[in-house]
């Protein structure tokens, strides 16, 4: 199995953490990406398999596919155990849409900061960041006293981590507002497989010299 992903993809992140999770051995690519040019040129295989041109992609013998959460779905019907969505229904639709508000509601503000770390004052930064702090409020009522967002260790905690993470990174970080989140973050952090590509993405932003969260620089 192969797993095309780049140094500074939320979207692959969340897929290398959720492989290394399910124990699968994988090839991992890293897609050329400067500071300057982003991915561009884009590699060849991801340009072939995903109409959006946008990585993760991932290729198993003669499957191809793409997108991080039709990735996850792959995964689980390949490598059942250990299961990554709840076993009960209701549970589980839970969990997915836990993470599609992740990746479709909380995201896109946080896409719009891209740009504006440095204009706080900025009408279009200053919406951004208000309705990515109303999203950690909705998240901390939905976390409550559970170690995980739908009660059990789910592709929600992970999709959710590495979403957070960009936004602390542009400018919208979780605070003391949201405690439990916080202690659910450090939960997080501890995990062998988040560690692991998490701190990759962090010992990258380092050699480039960028600036990053706390909470990363732990895990370099």
């Amino acid at each position: 199995m192969k797993i095309i992903s780049g140094p500074l993809s939320m979207f692959g992140a969340k897929v290398e953490i959720a492989a290394l999770e399910k124990g699968v051995d994988f090839e991992l690519v890293m897609a050329p990406f400067s500071q300057f040019r982003g991915y561009e040129p884009k590699h060849p295989d991801v340009l072939r398999i995903n109409p959006k041109r946008q990585v993760p992609v991932l290729i198993d013998g003669d499957l191809e596919i793409f997108d991080s959460t039709q990735i996850f779905e792959y995964l689980e019907d390949l490598v059942p155990n250990p299961a990554l969505w709840p076993a009960d229904p209701k549970a589980r639709a839970r969990a997915r849409q836990l993470e599609h508000r992740g990746d479709e509601i909380y995201f896109p503000h946080i896409v719009r900061l891209m740009g504006l770390e440095d204009t706080p004052d900025d009408p279009a930064a200053q919406t951004a960041r208000h309705e990515a702090s109303k999203f950690y409020r909705h998240m901390e009522q939905t976390l409550g006293n559970q170690p995980f967002l739908a009660g059990t260790y789910s592709y929600a905690d992970i999709g959710f981590y590495m979403a957070q993470l960009f936004g602390a990174r542009k400018g919208a970080p979780m605070t003391a507002e949201t405690p439990n989140l916080l202690a659910w973050r450090e939960r997080m952090s501890a995990r062998p497989a988040v560690r692991k590509v998490a701190g990759a993405m962090a010992a990258y932003l380092a050699s480039i010299g960028s600036s990053m969260p706390d909470f990363m620089l732990a895990l370099d």
